[in-house]
């Protein structure tokens, strides 16, 4: 089949290099427009175009997809279907009823649970057990369209969000291939998202990552592995910023959260229901990520110090 492929982020390259393996042919590739990166705002390309333009495969960086200009694009390239991963735009009805077979877009959750733009993060926030994929018929909504197929997979009781992406890109990009071969085989059938257990997973923001302490330990300790590596879990003790890139839940009765309860040769800081965190690795503002120890033995945190 002919295929348009839509996507911007690392993520999605593996689903690209896929399809690019495969017998369907990537006639053409859009991507969100390149953007200024770094302190000193160099101007990048994202994943998807780079590795689009290393197999000579033609780009497009439109910056709305409602002036009728990517439609006509469409047009030009002529489609089966379009396959979207990530991309990051919402298409317009005009061009979600373009391709004989329409739009169909891998989600990395298992709808309808974490709708939205960070499916991933939140699955581990949350404390979920098990996550996976979801390849859907697209329409109007956020991440409302008929089920095609999904893949599920459990979450390891450490994994961090930068290694379950990883994970989930890999499933992904299986999963899209086995159901563009289905469409070719005209095997599909779909089947409607329940209305029961709905929930979004919404675009992830610096500030979500302060931990609030009066929460208890395990919620905390699931925050830490689902903020990693952005934008990465923090508090504040002694006035400075510590980024938190592990910690672990215990048990631990004190009368006040958010109170340093141990400051030697371990960090840790009590939390609600009779919870503790115990920080393993941190980042000082400043400072190369260490083990809390290490952070110890150059900076005094006292006991009874209060994480703002």
């Amino acid at each position: 089949m002919r295929v348009v492929f839509m996507g911007t982020p690392d993520y999605s390259v593996r689903t690209l290099e896929k399809i690019i393996d495969s017998s369907h042919k990537i006639v053409g590739v859009f991507a969100q427009p390149d953007k200024p990166v770094g302190r000193k705002h160099i101007l990048t390309a994202p994943p998807v175009k780079v590795f689009a333009n290393e197999n000579n495969i033609p780009v497009f960086q439109p910056q709305t997809l409602r002036d009728g200009q990517a439609l006509n694009i469409l047009k030009e390239l002529a489609p089966d279907i379009i396959v979207v991963v990530a991309y990051g735009k919402i298409l317009p009805k005009e061009i979600l009823d373009f391709p004989k077979y329409g739009c169909i877009n891998g989600h990395a959750s298992i709808l309808p649970r974490h709708r939205g733009a960070s499916p991933i993060q939140w699955a581990i926030c949350c404390g979920d057990r098990e996550t996976g994929v979801t390849v859907m018929k697209m329409d109007e909504g956020m991440d409302t369209g008929d089920i095609i197929d999904i893949q599920t997979t459990e979450i390891g009781k450490n994994e961090t969000a930068e290694e379950l992406f990883e994970r989930l890109s890999v499933i992904s990009a299986d999963l899209m291939l086995k159901v563009l071969d289905d469409f070719e085989k005209g095997n599909i059938t779909c089947k409607k998202q329940p209305e029961e257990g709905v929930t979004y997973a919404p675009i992830i923001k610096k500030e979500m990552a302060h931990l609030d302490f009066n929460e208890d330990a395990e919620t905390l300790s699931c925050k830490v592995r689902g903020f990693y590596s952005w934008p990465c879990a923090y508090t504040f003790l002694c006035g400075k910023r510590i980024k938190i890139i592990k910690a672990e839940a215990m048990k631990y009765n004190s009368d006040e959260c958010g109170r340093v309860v141990k400051n030697s040769g371990e960090l840790v800081i009590s939390c609600g229901n009779n919870s503790a965190l115990r920080l393993i690795t941190v980042q000082p503002e400043g400072s190369k990520a260490m083990s809390a120890q290490m952070m110890l033995n150059g900076n005094k945190i006292p006991l009874g110090e209060k994480a703002q």
